[in-house]
C-alpha cells in the first residue's frame, strides 16, 4: 500500500499565494516522477507540474513563471509554491507518484485524495 497525503489548499484572493505539500508513505522502494495535477469542475484532470528523481521538472504553460515544484527525495515529499494565483487556477489539486515497491518491480501509479484550491475575491 502506498498513500499520498496532500495539504495546504484553501481560499485565496487573486494575486495571492499558496503552498501545497504532498507526502508519500507506505511500501516504497523508489519513486521516479512525482507531480501535481488539477481538475476544475466540468474539465478533465490536467498536469500542473512534475519533477523527476534527478530534479528535471516540467510545467503546464498556464503556470510557468508562477508555480514552482520542489522535491525532497529522502523524505518522499513534494511541494508546489503557487504565486500570482488567478481565478482560473481554482481546482482540486492531486498529488501523483510513480512508485516501485521493490527492485525491478512494476511501477504503481499512486494518487492522493486531492486538496481544494479556490481563488476568488
Amino acid at each position: 500500500q502506498v498513500q499520498l497525503v496532500e495539504s495546504g489548499g484553501g481560499l485565496v484572493q487573486p494575486g495571492g499565494s499558496l503552498r501545497l505539500s504532498c507526502a508519500a508513505s507506505g511500501s516504497i522502494f523508489s519513486i521516479n516522477t512525482m507531480g501535481w495535477y488539477r481538475q476544475a469542475p466540468g474539465k478533465q484532470r490536467e498536469l500542473v507540474a512534475d519533477i523527476m528523481d534527478g530534479g528535471d521538472t516540467e510545467y503546464a504553460d498556464s503556470v510557468k513563471g508562477r508555480f514552482t515544484i520542489s522535491r525532497d527525495s529522502a523524505k518522499n515529499t513534494i511541494s508546489l509554491q503557487m504565486n500570482s494565483l488567478k481565478p482560473e487556477d481554482t481546482a482540486v489539486y492531486y498529488c501523483n507518484a510513480d512508485v516501485r515497491q521493490r527492485l525491478r518491480g512494476p511501477t504503481l501509479i499512486a494518487w492522493g485524495r486531492g486538496t481544494q484550491v479556490t481563488v476568488s475575491s
